[in-house]
């Protein structure tokens, strides 16, 4: 975590207006600190919901464990904390296992990636640390359509902007959550 203490507070629930209700209506009954945080700003939160929806869901042509594997790294290399957090469990939940997720920590050339998921990695690094899917990391996406390149482009580019905000905001762990051990501070 960046910041030890939100910048932006989180709204509880007695903050709320009625726009901020509304928005906030989909997320059943347990809203997380990034939405209330998000709330402050309805409409906005409002269209990122339906383009962080579209990168969530199935219309995402990459399968749930590889756009997890984007978001991890994604999330590791900005040094979000509380993306990492929600991933870590989101990435469980979508066929990634413990000692994979560590392994994104370390990237790309850590041993026992296959080439696929390797290459996915190297996406994130690409457009992390230069905005830009080199030439050769997009060869070694041969095996994923045209469609599929792109949503990973898109999937990178939505937890880029994810993680400044949350960083930026200062965005602080839901309760019962902890931090891991590994993150760069």
């Amino acid at each position: 975590m960046r910041l030890t203490k939100a910048r932006i507070a989180p709204l509880a629930d007695s903050e709320f207006n009625d726009e901020q209700r509304d928005v906030l209506s989909g997320f059943g009954g347990h809203v997380l600190n990034i939405f209330r945080t998000m709330a402050r700003a309805p409409k906005a939160l409002k269209r990122f919901n339906v383009w962080g929806g579209y990168v969530l869901s199935d219309k995402n042509s990459l399968g749930p464990r590889e756009r997890e594997l984007l978001i991890l790294r994604t999330g590791w290399l900005c040094r979000s904390g509380y993306e990492w957090v929600q991933h870590t469990r989101i990435g469980l939940q979508s066929g990634l296992t413990r000692e994979e997720i560590d392994r994104v920590k370390l990237g790309p050339d850590a041993a026992g990636w296959s080439a696929s998921d390797a290459a996915l990695l190297l996406v994130a690094d690409d457009l992390v640390g230069d905005f830009f899917v080199s030439d050769a990391t997009w060869a070694g996406l041969a095996d994923l359509s045209e469609k599929q390149r792109m949503d990973a482009v898109f999937t990178v580019g939505q937890y880029t902007q994810v993680s400044m905000f949350l960083n930026s905001f200062g965005v602080q762990l839901d309760e019962g959550q902890a931090l891991d051990a590994d993150f760069p501070r």
